[in-house]
């Protein structure tokens, strides 16, 4: 039997001939990655350990995101707890206020990732960097401290369901939409422990941004990574972010999955997850009169510039309806300086929005933006669970950038084909 695209990284990464789903295996890792919330953690169990030094001062990561600029003491202190750590150990790969960005951004726009790498995050949005044929998952605080240590990691081989895709996305119909979609199909759990595999010839129809929003929310579905082959798209995008070689793994022809469901990317429509999980799916059809106090326009699934540039769009000549509170956040200092430099900056301003510097934002409930009891938010971040923005009594529905743009211009959820 064959092996998976995945199953081929973790072969070559544990330096076995091949690997069988359920195997248990010890990784090399290519990058250890921790932010200003999990990071903590890890150090103070990294010195429990005893080391004196991190396994690889280029591949260990941290980025200060979930709550930096600092929102409280608390917060400053995580952030300091880090700045110390990775100055003492000459982490080179370490951003603060000013150079950091949200880092499932980050790490690909710097690249500090490209394909056929092995990675471990302690954040569970890790698996972003399928979108450009790696091996990424998230992990605790404590396998974060052991990477840090020796560069391995413990994996069980994943087995896989295979999404095969034909056709392209009908105009405003984007990444999110698609993984929205599939989530609604399968569940929360549908894919749990597995790895989403995208393939068939729709993937060539895929912006690089609408693969990393996809590879972002498998996790959503339960599963241990999500990942996408290696084209033209995915290395045009790394050429010039690092002077390390990708490696190309393909899925064998007789690859083992545990089944295949085929999407036509044409027939796919805006979708919004209802609270308070993403597999509440309707598509924007089937959503009737939900009228919203808030848009988020952001995150670590879509707040690169092609996602800022379709709300900018949509926007453009338009006002953020009255009561409602329109917050723009780009992902990194790059994206928001190319927002400023192009003008759509100034578009989200006349239109009625507040622009944040990068950071994760409410999207966790940090600042920028916490809802109140009863508030709804229409927002391009990845969960909607019960208080995940604010009050528990507050309701997020996740949607596209287009349809977040168009439900700030209504006050309610709408598509971009009720205001253009």
């Amino acid at each position: 039997m064959g092996m998976t695209m995945t199953q081929k990284i973790l072969a070559a990464h544990a330096g076995l001939e091949k690997v069988e789903a359920g195997q248990l295996i010890l990784v090399d890792l290519d990058r250890v990655l921790g932010n200003d919330i999990t990071s903590p953690v890890a150090i103070r169990e990294f010195h429990n350990m005893g080391k004196q030094g991190v396994y690889d001062k280029e591949k260990v990561t941290m980025v200060m995101d979930h709550f930096a600029p600092n929102k409280d003491i608390k917060a400053a202190a995580q952030c300091k707890m880090c700045r110390e750590f990775c100055a003492e150990k000459e982490v080179t790969h370490f951003y603060d206020v000013g150079q950091m960005g949200i880092e499932h951004a980050l790490l690909p726009e710097k690249g500090l990732v490209i394909p056929g790498d092995a990675v471990i995050g302690a954040d569970s949005h890790t698996c972003t960097y399928g979108a450009l044929g790696a091996f990424s998952t998230g992990v605790g605080s404590t396998d974060m401290a052991c990477g840090m240590a020796t560069g391995k990691a413990w994996f069980k081989v994943p087995s896989a369901i295979r999404f095969y895709l034909t056709g392209t996305l009908p105009e405003y119909v984007s990444g999110k939409d698609v993984i929205l979609h599939i989530i609604g199909m399968i569940g929360v759990d549908g894919a749990l422990y597995k790895s989403m595999e995208f393939a068939g010839p729709g993937v060539a129809s895929l912006s690089i941004y609408d693969r990393l929003t996809i590879a972002n929310m498998a996790i959503e579905a339960g599963a241990k990574n999500g990942i996408f082959p290696v084209d033209e798209e995915t290395l045009n995008y790394v050429k010039g972010r690092s002077d390390r070689t990708p490696a190309i793994y393909e899925a064998d022809e007789d690859a083992v999955y545990e089944k295949t469901i085929e999407i036509d990317l044409s027939t796919v429509k805006s979708t919004v997850a209802f609270p308070h999980l993403p597999e509440n799916t309707k598509t924007i059809d089937e959503v009737g009169e939900v009228k919203i106090d808030q848009v988020v326009i952001g995150s670590c699934t879509n707040g690169h510039y092609k996602d800022l540039y379709e709300a900018a769009m949509i926007l453009k000549g338009k006002k953020v309806a009255k009561n409602v509170r329109a917050i723009i956040i780009p992902a990194t200092q790059d994206i928001y300086l190319k927002a400023i430099e192009s003008g759509i900056v100034k578009i989200f301003i006349e239109a009625g929005c507040v622009v944040s510097t990068p950071t994760c934002g409410p999207c966790l409930g940090g600042h920028m933006g916490i809802l109140a009891a009863g508030e709804r938010a229409v927002a391009t971040t990845n969960r909607n669970f019960v208080g995940r923005m604010g009050h528990p009594t507050s309701e997020v529905y996740l949607a596209s950038p287009a349809v977040a743009a168009a439900s700030a211009i209504m006050g309610k959820i709408a598509g971009p084909g009720e205001v253009l």
